[in-house]
């Protein structure tokens, strides 16, 4: 772990490809992954005191050698939404580095409402979840769990959260990636990845990428993209002038591009 601090985290979007991404990153010899993905370290209101972080419970993660100059990274995807995780990787690390992967937020919104509803966490139909139950966020404190549970909706507000990020950090220290990229052009963006981490190229191909978005058949129903289209347009355009990355098919593409599971 170079210089005792990790020194990048992939910090977001959920149901973008971070798992794909991590697994890349993971088989890199010039980095050490922890042994999971998602520590959920720097978003954690449980058990940690902020006041006097404990720093060796996120370094315990990893199971690298002393001495080891391997650039040491984590992934836990809610770090780029969740309030005041970014103020406590700055006091952590403020020179740290951020790689995002970003994707179509109605996708992103749908791929969580489905996982969600698996799981047996939600229990309401999609159309109810991103109007009515947006509901159940504001009746909470910002930091509260529902928040990590129910947020189909605000966590694709992206223009607003790399604002944020770029209010703390410096530009240079972030690259920001759309998920369909990974997925289609895999090489090119590896290829973007190690120049920006400075390290040696990646030496293997598109096996991972190809699990991002597989194909969903059940979809969301035709007024519910219209009315989240409608809802995200102005934060896509920030977020399209702000980031500088080109996604204007988010206001414009289909369902059916297998890119919503």
């Amino acid at each position: 772990m170079r210089n005792g601090r990790l020194g990048f985290l992939v910090a977001g979007v959920q149901k973008a490809g971070t798992t794909a991404l991590f697994s890349y990153l993971a088989r890199h010899p010039d980095l050490s992954s922890p042994r999971k993905k998602e520590i959920h370290f720097f978003d954690n209101e449980s058990n940690l005191n902020w006041a006097r972080p404990d720093y060796h419970r996120l370094h315990q993660f990893f199971l690298a050698p002393k001495g080891d100059e391997r650039i040491a990274f984590e992934a836990t995807p809610i770090s780029i939404f969740w309030p005041n995780a970014l103020e406590r990787i700055a006091a952590y690390n403020p020179d740290m580095r951020f790689i995002l992967i970003f994707r179509d937020p109605i996708k992103r919104a749908w791929s969580h409402w489905r996982m969600e509803t698996s799981r047996g966490r939600d229990n309401v139909p999609f159309e109810y979840a991103v109007r009515e139950g947006r509901r159940r966020l504001s009746e909470v404190a910002i930091n509260h769990p529902a928040r990590r549970t129910f947020s189909y909706v605000e966590r694709g507000f992206y223009g607003k959260q790399i604002c944020n990020l770029f209010r703390i950090f410096d530009r240079e220290n972030v690259l920001l990636l759309r998920s369909d990229d990974l997925r289609r052009e895999p090489i090119a963006t590896l290829a973007s990845i190690a120049s920006f981490l400075r390290v040696g190229p990646f030496t293997f191909g598109d096996e991972i990428a190809g699990a991002i978005g597989h194909q969903d058949h059940a979809q969301p129903d035709d007024t519910d993209v219209d009315y989240l289209r409608g809802l995200y347009r102005e934060d896509i355009e920030l977020f399209t002038k702000v980031s500088k990355l080109k996604v204007d098919d988010w206001l414009t593409s289909g369902t059916q591009d297998g890119a919503l599971s």
